[in-house]
């Protein structure tokens, strides 16, 4: 199917249960962003701060561009002016950039804790204890210009369905656990991100709300490299 039927169908099954797709675009093109977004398609995820920042300076304005992507301290201040959400926060020293330069555009940032669920040594991420830590810190229960929206997580690269569901549903019960004890009076502690391409099918079965979705959508991706403007 083309672009334009992936995201009409991907939306309308997505739409029937309350979750909210986010558009995988990283080393996509243009052209194929903007097929998207005459679909209906607004929110739209770059893992490189480089390219988001010149796609942003190209396309629509009023696209959602998410990072979900790791995120270097020293790179916060090239999408603190627009960024609409960050998946990829795993340390109050990460939050204490964001909140620096949040308050630099005058904005309140919104920003996904990033939990580590899987065995893999590739993936970043909070593991359960660290999670609660930063909960827990003083200098993170400062911060006046980041909002914590919810938690986020990647799965195994497995064909197991079991360890799939597992993990899902292990990050489920964490959610829904620190909502209780945290956040508890904050209605905006509402996302829980887990499910891409090949899994988001387990992942809204086990509670999530928010998929990251790519060559679903697009196809297999290719290799572009962008370069930041001082």
């Amino acid at each position: 199917m083309s672009i334009k039927e992936n995201i009409q169908t991907l939306k309308k099954e997505l739409d029937a249960k309350n979750v909210k797709l986010v558009a995988i675009s990283k080393t996509k093109p243009n052209e194929d962003i903007l097929v998207a977004y005459e679909a209906g398609q607004r929110a739209f995820g770059e893992n490189m701060v480089q390219e988001m920042v010149e796609k942003e300076e190209a396309l629509p304005k009023d696209i959602e561009w998410h990072l979900v992507g790791h995120l270097q301290s020293n790179k916060v201040k090239y999408i603190a002016p627009f960024v609409s959400l960050i998946h990829s926060v795993d340390s109050v020293k990460l939050l204490k950039e964001i909140d620096k330069q949040a308050l630099k555009n005058k904005r309140v940032i919104d920003c996904l804790l990033q939990v580590y669920i899987t065995d893999e040594d590739s993936k970043f991420g909070l593991d359960h204890a660290e999670l609660i830590e930063l909960l827990r810190d003083e200098e993170f229960r400062m911060l006046k210009n980041i909002r914590i929206r919810g938690l986020m997580g990647i799965a195994t690269n497995t064909d197991s369905e079991k360890v799939v569901k597992e993990e899902f549903y292990e990050l489920k019960m964490l959610f829904d656990g620190v909502k209780v004890t945290y956040f508890r009076q904050e209605d905006s502690f509402d996302i829980l991100s887990m499910g891409m391409s090949s899994d988001f099918e387990l992942a809204i079965e086990q509670g999530s709300n928010l998929v990251r979705l790519g060559s679903s959508i697009f196809g297999k991706r290719v290799t572009k490299h962008f370069k930041l403007k001082d």
